[in-house]
């Protein structure tokens, strides 16, 4: 298990002990990720791609690269991205270059490596998750990346999404039109599922990404099991089985479930269905999600849990400070 975390780089503190008949597991504590290194060149897989939003002058571009955390623009791909880009890889919006602020850092990794998105400017990013980032982009068809992402000043973050299909454009990596599609409306339902339930304090946002993830492995057993496509009813027992797992089923309501059961009818029209590079980057993103909850936390304050362990440290004190008196 610790192996496991730790190649999530996921820091462990082992605390073990049984505190009013509590058995103390580890604590887990999300480690900052290396991130890109662009001090020098990965000449195995080339140098990273930087893809900034077209509506960025010079000067903020420079801004961006140093939001993002480019040290050596030298070391790194940078192109743009435009109006007409967005509407060409997502089948959406107006064209209008000038509104496209968001930018992204794009590199390859290993395989097994999964796709890892860390946000860099979260107060300007204003909807959209790292890992709603990463299940879109899982969709449409990336594998085994590092995604930076960062904005100058508040943005939706969608101009992002465009970017990263862009950067595996201009290295020769042709994602499905389709599937780029699917995944547009997939970041568009679920980021208004997550909005419309932002007040509602039972709702938890990691817990929605993992449903995601379920629904889609679930479809995609069911199709390998049954040799066909999911029937729509058998894509509402699955939301909701979903749902239920990760505590949701009272939180999402009936017509944000019509709006799910409408997007996994077109995803499994797409390739995504049949993907064995899906199934392995969900499983991984999976980990990272679940790693995020806050189950154990809220049900350690609900419980008291702290104050036993902290009453816990405190006889343990006691008892070696006794010794010596």
């Amino acid at each position: 298990m610790t192996h496991r975390l730790k190649k999530l780089g996921i820091k462990t503190v082992m605390v073990t002990g049984l505190v009013g008949g509590f058995i103390i597991s580890p604590l887990t504590a999300n480690a900052a990720e290396d991130g890109i290194d662009t001090t020098v060149v990965n000449e195995k897989w080339g140098k990273p791609t930087f893809v900034y939003g077209g509506g960025l002058s010079d000067t903020e571009v420079e801004e961006t690269e140093e939001l993002i955390g480019i040290e050596n623009p030298e070391n790194v791909v940078s192109v743009n991205v435009t109006g007409d880009e967005l509407v060409k890889y997502l089948g959406a919006g107006s064209g209008n270059t000038s509104s496209l602020i968001s930018s992204v850092l794009v590199e390859k990794e290993d395989d097994g490596h999964g796709v890892v998105v860390d946000i860099k400017t979260p107060e300007n990013i204003t909807q959209i998750t790292q890992e709603q980032y990463a299940n879109a982009a899982i969709t449409a068809g990336v594998a085994d990346a590092t995604i930076e992402v960062a904005s100058i000043r508040p943005a939706t973050g969608e101009s992002a999404l465009t970017g990263i299909y862009k950067a595996f454009d201009v290295n020769g990596e042709d994602l499905d039109q389709d599937r780029m599609e699917v995944a547009q409306d997939e970041l568009e339902t679920t980021n208004d599922i997550a909005q419309e339930n932002a007040d509602n304090g039972e709702f938890d946002p990691s817990k929605l990404d993992q449903a995601i993830i379920e629904i889609k492995q679930s479809l995609a057993e069911l199709k390998e099991q049954q040799g066909e496509l999911a029937t729509k009813e058998d894509i509402e027992r699955i939301i909701n089985e979903a749902l239920a797992n990760n505590n949701l089923e009272n939180v999402v309501t009936q017509e944000q479930i019509d709006r799910l059961m409408s997007l996994f009818e077109n995803y499994q029209q797409t390739a995504a269905i049949d993907s064995e590079a899906v199934k392995e980057q969900l499983n991984n993103l999976s980990e990272v999600v679940q790693s995020k909850f806050g189950d154990f936390i809220d049900s350690a304050e609900s419980s008291g849990l702290f104050d036993k362990i902290g009453n816990f440290f405190k006889q343990v004190w006691e008892a070696i400070t006794g010794l010596f008196n």
